[in-house]
């Protein structure tokens, strides 16, 4: 499974239209930590992690459904979120994520790849070019 480079990946960011404000960023830790992190380097928004996790290093469910591992650390009441992660296969963790939100006005989705308000990529999972292990 081939990788996108940095490169491919700042391009898609600094041409990304995100005409939208947003009162927060919300990346969804671990897979969006360094999306989020990139991100912001464009939107210089408050930076928050939500730690939720389902996948395991081979990507693979690790139960029926993500699972909250810490309780969020920030109050998104009546917030504009901008909510991001690495990558949207299914949906079933940004549905999650937003339903632990949903105090937020309003929440929109950023993904490197998958289906989402805001994505790079729409395209067959790939390997983000910052992970180490040959698995994803």
């Amino acid at each position: 499974m081939a990788a996108k480079s940095f490169e491919d990946i700042h391009r898609r960011l600094r041409e990304i239209d995100i005409p939208e404000s947003f009162d927060l960023l919300v990346a969804i830790a671990s897979g969006g930590i360094i999306p989020g992190a990139l991100l912001n380097e464009r939107l210089r928004l408050p930076f928050n992690l939500l730690y939720i996790n389902w996948r395991d290093a081979d990507n693979e469910p690790r139960g029926p459904q993500p699972a909250l591992l810490r309780a969020p650390d920030f109050d998104c009441d009546g917030q504009r979120v901008l909510l991001a992660d690495d990558r949207v296969k299914t949906g079933a963790t940004i549905k999650f994520a937003k339903h632990l939100l949903s105090a937020a006005r309003d929440i929109k989705t950023f993904a490197i790849n998958g289906s989402a308000d805001y994505a790079l990529f729409d395209e067959d999972c790939f390997r983000m070019p910052w992970r180490i292990a040959e698995k994803f």
